[in-house]
């Protein structure tokens, strides 16, 4: 799970809002908000984040936090090993 999707099962959780019931409201298949909040689908993008912050009535801070969590959410991490040695390589994979 990413921070994101960790932020979204939370507000729902704290809201009463059953997956089907929020992915309904913003616009996209429950399968598809079930796999940003395991991680399984890359950062959402800005339109989508939007959609989200207004369904909650997210603002200020905290909508800052929300867009915060999404940039840091990629789910695939690439670290670049060029120049050390290949047990840093194997230790990465």
């Amino acid at each position: 799970m990413t921070p994101f999707g960790d932020r979204m099962r939370r507000l729902r959780a704290d809201h009463g809002v059953t997956l089907k019931d929020m992915a309904e409201a913003i616009g996209v298949s429950s399968a598809y908000l079930s796999a940003l909040e395991h991680g399984k689908r890359g950062r959402p993008g800005w339109h989508l984040i939007q959609r989200i912050l207004n369904y909650f009535n997210i603002i200020w801070d905290d909508a800052e936090e929300v867009v915060r969590l999404a940039r840091i959410s990629h789910p695939r991490i690439t670290i670049d090993t060029s120049g050390l040695a290949p047990k840093a390589t194997e230790l990465a994979n």
